[in-house]
């Protein structure tokens, strides 16, 4: 994927301190590898959105700006992977241990279609915590292919806290353009962000 322009929907929920808080945001990849993004919707715990939510589009700019994205990529630079018992029929499994310790990393396995190795989850445990308030992150990612091109549709992730306990995290995407192809008329995704 080179480029592409999607609507993404961020919520975040801490159980012991009962706060919840959601975004939607217009998140782009631009073909000069730049990453955009412009929120169009918010509610919820105001703190939940700026110290968990909006951190997490600021970081992924930061990413791309810095040519960091590549170091978190599915590749055999970042990357050992082995086969593995499934128990999923159809699916093949490969577990996948990170070659550095960092935190956008993820030491578990993925999921593959038995026929074509198409990818279709990723499950596991960020290699490194991000910082010392938390103890450990289990993180779920859930791909699907859209015009012939494979891209993440959902992560889900738990994240347990030293004082604050167990805090869960989604985003979802709704893609409007991948590589130049238009995805799903644009009026409609858009009238969903009014």
């Amino acid at each position: 994927m080179t480029r592409y322009r999607a609507l993404r929907r961020l919520e975040a929920r801490n159980s012991r301190f009962d706060v919840e808080g959601w975004l939607e945001a217009w998140t782009e990849l631009t073909p000069d590898g730049r990453f955009k993004y412009e929120i169009v919707r918010e509610g919820g715990s105001d703190y939940i959105r700026s110290k968990v939510l909006k951190p997490l589009l600021e970081n992924e700019a930061l990413m791309f700006a810095s040519g960091e994205a590549a170091r978190s990529a599915l590749t055999a630079e970042n990357y050992e992977l082995r086969c593995a018992e499934s128990g999923e029929p159809g699916l093949a499994k490969l577990e996948m241990t990170p070659k550095r310790r960092e935190v956008s990393l993820i030491e578990g396995a993925l999921y593959v279609k038995d026929l074509d190795a198409d990818l279709v989850r990723l499950e596991g445990r960020l290699s490194k915590n991000p910082s010392f308030w938390t103890k450990r992150v289990d993180v779920v990612k859930h791909y699907s292919r859209l015009q012939g091109i494979r891209v993440p549709v959902r992560v889900d992730s738990v994240a347990q806290m030293r004082l604050a306990g167990m805090a869960t995290l989604s985003m979802t995407y709704e893609y409007e353009m991948i590589n130049g192809i238009d995805m799903a008329p644009a009026t409609a995704i858009a009238s969903r962000s009014r």
